[in-house]
């Protein structure tokens, strides 16, 4: 198995994974591994489906955010009857 040195582990991340691994049990390595399989989606009940597309950000705008974007491109959509006469 490979070992991997991290450095420059800034403070406030330091304090964060301790508190982690302190709250769980687990050793510092432990949890940091743990953390890592998750993000990358290696922990089977984690496991995520990855696209390169822009689908998790569907549906994210608030009814009045969806509303004011719709009227924002009718504006632009409208047909002016004297260009086209």
């Amino acid at each position: 198995m490979k070992v991997i040195t991290l450095r420059n582990i800034p403070p406030d991340l330091r304090r964060e994974l301790e508190q982690e691994a302190a709250a769980t049990g687990a050793s510092f390595s432990a949890t940091v591994i743990r953390l890592l399989r998750s993000a990358t989606g290696l922990t089977p009940a984690e496991r995520r489906v990855r696209f390169g597309d822009l689908d998790e950000l569907a549906g994210t705008w608030s009814a009045e955010e969806a509303d004011a974007f719709d009227r924002s491109l009718a504006e632009g959509r409208a047909i002016d009857p004297e260009l086209w006469g």
